[in-house]
């Protein structure tokens, strides 16, 4: 769910990376202000899990591939502007040491994957849990459920912004300059591989982490979230 280098143009690229700054300036303001200290190290741990799981590439049906994130539960856990940036951490290593997503498209992988998609989930999360006690069925559902929605949500984000790229930048043959692929081709692509294979995944991931994080810890599930 990457974008590498390539795939977007800096037209598209720079302007992500403004957004994100100003995003990550308003969850830092947030998480000094909101998040109590003894919290950090789970931060820190929630970042280190996000970034084992992404780099564990599945290969999908259509020649692309699928991971896990671990930005729903971060957001579960600790609220969505701490899962912004856990997460982004995360994407800014993977993409500066390891070449897991472009370095250009830092600011658009960390919109889709550390902002949309835990922000997606922990609405979908609240939604559903209402007022259901921790760790009782309907918790459970709701993390499963905002884990499956966050993930798709970031995924069709990717499909828009890549597959835009042949509309918006070709050279004087008509050949794309960047992502080759138009939206007919990565949205049906992107999607049917997270909805049917990578959504479940990260709901299952998303639901049993929650579960063994309230089990073994259960103050931490019930800290006030920002």
């Amino acid at each position: 769910m990457h974008i590498p280098d390539g795939y977007i143009g800096l037209e598209t690229a720079v302007p992500f990376i403004g957004i994100m700054v100003s995003i990550w300036r308003k969850a830092l303001k947030k998480i000094k202000t909101t998040l109590k200290k003894k919290h950090i190290p789970v931060l820190s741990i929630g970042a280190a899990f996000s970034f084992t799981v992404m780099m564990f590439n599945v290969p999908l049906p259509g020649g692309s591939s699928g991971h896990a994130v671990g930005a729903v539960l971060l957001a579960v856990l600790l609220g969505p502007w701490a899962a912004c940036i856990g997460v982004s951490l995360a994407l800014i290593i993977q993409a500066l040491v390891f070449g897991d997503g472009g370095i250009w498209a830092i600011g658009a992988n960390s919109f889709n994957i550390a902002f949309a998609m835990p922000f997606a989930g922990y609405c979908t999360y609240k939604l559903i849990r209402g007022s259901a006690e921790s760790l009782s069925k309907r918790d459970l559902l709701a993390a499963a459920v905002a884990g499956y929605v966050g993930l798709n949500i970031a995924a069709l984000l990717t499909a828009l912004e890549f597959g835009i790229q042949p509309l918006l930048f070709k050279a004087a043959d008509g050949t794309p300059l960047y992502s080759p692929y138009p939206l007919w081709i990565s949205v049906p692509v992107m999607m049917f591989e997270h909805l049917l294979i990578g959504g479940p995944i990260e709901g299952a991931i998303t639901m049993l982490a929650y579960l063994y994080v309230g089990k073994s810890n259960p103050n931490l599930i019930d800290i006030k979230k920002v």
